[in-house]
């Protein structure tokens, strides 16, 4: 991966990648997107998730890869409960960092942070840990921003190794929808190809200034 060409915000990234698409985002998202964390400037958003759920085989695999990738796959059920976000850069590095802490009401805090790259051919990668990770499409449907994922790789020694969709979580759809100039929400749901939906989140989220909210 050539790293000076890897742009270092988000919207760059996907600016680059949605190509003439991108001008039917929302106006809001295309502003939200626009703003790129500086080195030591991290963007941070917070909100709450008004449903949090797992099925059985999305607990067992939750807690079987719990101790090697915290947070990536939560195996609880929980409801309307605070979540803090921050979008962050570093120096020297192409990557975007995003990391979220789940402050969930029946267990202790949970903390997950994955960082996103543009691979040497032009594809959205997001990497939760341990070098695996998955290829993600995106698309805009009603001025609203779809990622899906289309794969997922283990990364060894500068390798992607394609993962087998049966030994996988399941494909993942991620929408961020406009609700207002500062105020947007997240629905993800992973769906596996034998055991159906294993994941499922949604909330609400809005950026932080330091005076509170923008």
């Amino acid at each position: 991966m050539d790293s000076a060409s890897v742009p270092r915000g988000e919207g760059e990234l996907f600016r680059k990648i949605l190509g003439a698409e991108w001008g039917k985002l929302h106006p809001d998202i295309q502003r939200r997107f626009d703003k790129n964390p500086a080195p030591g400037k991290p963007l941070r958003y917070a909100g709450s998730l008004s449903e949090l759920r797992s099925s059985v085989f999305g607990k067992l695999l939750g807690f079987l890869s719990g101790p090697l990738i915290e947070g990536a796959l939560i195996p609880y059920d929980d409801f309307d409960f605070p979540v803090d976000i921050e979008v962050y850069s570093k120096p020297g590095c192409p990557y975007i960092f995003k990391q979220r802490i789940y402050r969930l009401r029946r267990h202790k805090p949970v903390r997950f942070t994955s960082y996103m790259a543009e691979s040497e051919k032009g594809e959205v990668l997001e990497y939760v840990g341990l070098g695996l990770g998955m290829k993600l499409l995106l698309r805009v449907e009603d001025g609203n921003l779809h990622f899906t994922s289309d794969g997922y790789f283990w990364q060894i020694l500068g390798w992607r190794v394609p993962l087998p969709d049966l030994l996988t979580p399941g494909k993942t759809f991620l929408c961020h929808r406009n609700e207002a100039p500062n105020r947007f929400n997240i629905r993800i749901e992973i769906r596996h190809i034998l055991f159906g939906t294993s994941f499922v989140q949604a909330g609400v989220f809005y950026e932080k200034t330091e005076g509170g909210q923008a």
